[in-house]
């Protein structure tokens, strides 16, 4: 299991993208929509095979009668920094050694790209959202390699909670990603064109 990219959410795809935009000073790309959660995204590509995601709930999409990803139906305030994303080779294997409510697979495709995506029944992941979303991606095609090098890279991702030990217990080492104990929230830490920058 390794990291493969970060989530930001925001009442609307804009105040999502602006986010991001004037956290980190670099534009993001046009990315699509996700018929199967009626959301849709822009994205930013990040160094070492990462990427940032601003993502919302569609207005013009029709009502996937299923609860959206990422707790997205329960969404409010100012976009923030939600949801940390981790790639794995066998997403029905993995689900079996974490805990209840980390979700079940769930066929997904945008453009060429083919994934499942592990998602709770009722949207939410445990730790108040702050266990990774699993993806396991189909084929050679990875968001990552269709993005412009924004000359962005993530230097440490920081996830804060109450109960960060046994978070970290689960998890094991995932290189840039640490833990904290704290309040829930997510923190990432980026080198940019500009310095170093702070997405929250």
């Amino acid at each position: 299991m390794f990291l493969d990219h970060l989530a930001v959410a925001g009442e609307t795809l804009e105040e999502a993208s602006a986010h991001i935009e004037q956290a980190l000073g670099v534009p993001l790309q046009d990315g699509g929509k996700h018929e199967t959660f009626g959301t849709y995204n822009r994205l930013l590509g990040l160094r070492d095979g990462l990427y940032l995601e601003a993502i919302a709930i569609d207005p013009e999409a029709p009502n996937p009668q299923r609860t959206r990803w990422f707790d997205l139906d329960r969404f409010k305030g100012a976009p923030r920094l939600t949801n940390w994303i981790c790639q794995v080779s066998d997403i029905e294997a993995s689900l079996t050694v974490f805990p209840d409510g980390s979700g079940h697979p769930i066929d997904l495709a945008r453009g060429a790209l083919r994934w499942q995506m592990a998602v709770p029944p009722n949207g939410r992941l445990p730790f108040d959202n702050l266990f990774p979303a699993l993806i396991q991606w189909h084929g050679d095609l990875h968001p990552a390699k269709m993005l412009r090098d924004s000359g962005c890279r993530l230097q440490r991702l920081v996830v804060y909670h109450p109960d960060a030990l046994e978070l970290a217990g689960l998890l094991g080492d995932l290189d840039i990603v640490v833990f904290d104990t704290g309040p829930a929230a997510l923190r990432a830490e980026f080198e940019t064109p500009h310095g170093p920058r702070v997405l929250e």
